[in-house]
């Protein structure tokens, strides 16, 4: 049991960002939906207000922000744990910055709180450039993952 325990740690993190994605996608559509309740006519705005998209949206970015750190420290960990070494390449770096991107957008919101249209196009095009950064993510660490599975 203990033996195969590193083996397996190997498809924690992937499975983790694979969650993440859709939880990525689930936060994309809040988003959508604050924009909506925000610029949409007084009778949509009606309809959608008790829906507190907002706070939703507010509350799934939050958990994707602490999730994603924490899946990438682990992914980082469990690589070193495995070989000594982190190997430093596309996968590595662009999933650091795309948690830097994600805490960066997280850390506009009291300034969209305040109205501030600057801060929440910002906001919108790091987490974009985040999602679409995900995808290519989601691809290549399968690749990682099954260069692992077929050399075990």
């Amino acid at each position: 049991m203990l033996a195969t325990l590193p083996f397996t740690l190997n498809f924690a993190h992937p499975l983790m960002e694979w969650s993440l994605l859709a939880t990525g996608g689930w936060a994309l559509y809040l988003g959508i939906k604050v924009k909506r309740t925000r610029t949409g006519t007084p009778e949509q705005r009606k309809l959608l207000v008790p829906k507190k998209f907002a706070q939703r949206h507010y509350l799934w970015g939050s958990i994707l922000l602490a999730l994603m750190t924490l899946a990438t420290l682990g992914g980082m960990a469990v690589t070193y744990l495995n070989n000594d070494k982190l190997f430093v390449g596309p996968h590595l770096l662009v999933g650091l910055a795309m948690t830097g991107m994600l805490a960066v957008a997280a850390s506009l919101s009291p300034l969209m709180q305040r109205g501030n249209v600057i801060a929440r196009k910002v906001h919108v095009g790091l987490n974009m450039g985040m999602l679409t950064l995900f995808l290519w993510q989601a691809f290549s660490g399968m690749e990682i993952v099954n260069k692992i599975w077929t050399s075990r």
